[in-house]
């Protein structure tokens, strides 16, 4: 499909999604921009009501960077234990800590390049922040989006850096976060990826991918 075709088609998408979703705030509960930065890297392979679960406790303990970057790592690990990959989690977030305090006076940063020299922090991590603690423009590709994305027919790659660029491509910047939020919720609530509920979504008469896990 051409692009023209697919910015067209996208609109209608997006009108669609704006109306079905309207609460698009992040699924994750944090107080402070630290917080949302370290519930971020703990997401990675788990769900978001996991992650508020270990959290609870996690920023009772180390609600800053300057805490967090001094916790024993065993501290942690046993904190976050329920979560996949704890130890390495552990790590990641004891080291981000660390360098938030050496690099950036305690601060989260905005630029794209800081926020990815963080451990446990790629660029789908990085356009959450980004787009959660300061509205800046970014594609937030995880596995709902990718998916929701090639079943609309909107592209066809699973590389995310490639699939950011595609839909960048397609969309105006006031509207990455928009679409991003909506459909990822519409890939947790109707587009799932067994067994995806096409006879009641709201797009079932634009979707070429109707009734196709």
């Amino acid at each position: 499909m051409s692009p023209k075709r697919n910015r067209s088609r996208l609109e209608e998408i997006l009108h669609r999604l704006e109306q079905e979703y309207p609460d698009r705030s992040s699924m994750l509960v944090y107080e402070n921009p630290f917080q949302l930065t370290a519930a971020v890297a703990l997401s990675a392979q788990t769900t978001d009501a996991a992650v508020n679960r270990a959290t609870v406790e996690l920023f009772r303990r180390w609600p800053d960077a300057l805490s967090l970057s001094q916790a024993e790592p065993v501290e942690v690990e046993d904190v976050i234990h329920s979560l996949g990959f704890f130890r390495q989690k552990a790590k990641n977030l004891i080291g981000a800590s660390r360098l938030i305090m050496e690099n950036f006076d305690g601060e989260i940063p905005r630029d794209m390049e800081h926020l990815t020299s963080l451990p446990g922090i790629g660029r789908k991590s990085a356009n959450v922040i980004r787009a959660h603690l300061w509205n800046l423009p970014g594609i937030i590709v995880d596995t709902h989006f990718g998916r929701v994305c090639r079943r609309l027919g909107l592209t066809e790659s699973k590389d995310p850096t490639k699939l950011e660029r595609e839909i960048s491509a397609l969309l105006p910047e006031e509207d990455h976060i928009v679409f991003s939020m909506t459909a990822n919720r519409h890939g947790r609530k109707y587009c799932k990826s067994r067994k995806p509920e096409c006879p009641d979504c709201p797009l079932e008469d634009i979707c070429p991918k109707y009734g196709v896990a």
